[in-house]
């Protein structure tokens, strides 16, 4: 489980009823709720989504991504440089079609395609091609999820600000009663806050972690690609290698060969 996004989650929660409650009686946390206020703000924002949403399954399916801010990727770069290069060096001593049984072994489907491919001998072209329109395919799907999200961070806001008018109109034609302002100003801005949250806390959070996730992804199924087509063209392990490590920040570079030499060395 990723725990710096349930961390995220929960202390931004606690924060919020730590100011609502600071200096407060415990009572102050009900004035924080009001059920139209929540019908309007929520059901509005979800409701729009809907609306924007192919189908019924697909919002369903977009809201289920939920779940994927919680997930830690199994995999890493380094991992994937690792198993590239023993690939290599099975083609490099033994001929590409070798690869066919090392492939048995080979979990991520995307990679296994790639050295399938290369094991048929398709066109150097053609193979990056395939691997890439793929990738492309990914990248669409993926942002069609963050689109939700950011679509629901865009429409929280805007219905609170819409039962923030509802309730300031009702306000107004009641003005012969003083009493009765506070209250009903109260409600009114009690949706604009629910909007704010369902957008700050939520919403866009998801989005962003999602990109992220998505760009990471990319990224090491781009290695993937570079990788394979280094196969296919004979080069050298050890510059294959090198090649990948680019794909690496330098402090990961540096940990990488300090292991690898580690290893090495033992």
């Amino acid at each position: 489980m990723d725990l710096a996004s349930v961390l995220g989650l929960i202390l931004c929660a606690a924060l919020v009823v730590f100011g609502i409650l600071y200096g407060n009686p415990m009572d102050y946390l009900g004035n924080f709720y009001d059920v139209p206020s929540i019908m309007i703000t929520f059901g509005g924002a979800f409701c729009c989504v809907l609306i924007m949403a192919p189908d019924l399954k697909t919002f369903l399916n977009y809201l289920k991504s939920f779940a994927l801010i919680l997930k830690v990727r199994k995999t890493n770069e380094e991992d994937t440089i690792r198993q590239i290069i023993a690939l290599s060096n099975i083609a490099r001593k033994e001929g590409l079609l070798a690869l066919e049984e090392a492939a048995n072994g080979i979990d991520d489907e995307f990679l296994k395609k790639g050295v399938l491919l290369i094991v048929d001998g398709t066109d150097p072209e053609l193979v990056r091609s395939i691997l890439e329109t793929e990738l492309n395919c990914i990248e669409d799907r993926h942002a069609e999820v963050t689109g939700f999200w950011d679509s629901l961070a865009a429409m929280g806001p805007a219905w609170g600000m819409i039962g923030t008018l509802i309730g300031l109109i009702n306000m107004l034609r009641q003005m012969q009663n003083p009493e009765t302002i506070g209250p009903q100003m109260s409600v009114a801005l009690v949706t604009t806050f629910y909007g704010s949250i369902l957008a700050n806390w939520i919403c866009i959070p998801i989005s962003t972690k999602l990109k992220s996730k998505n760009a990471n992804e990319i990224m090491e199924k781009e290695l993937m690609v570079e990788g394979l087509l280094s196969i296919q063209a004979g080069e050298n392990p050890r510059v294959i290698e090198e090649k990948l490590k680019s794909f690496l920040s330098p402090s990961r570079k540096r940990a990488f060969n300090e292991e690898e030499g580690g290893e090495n060395i033992g």
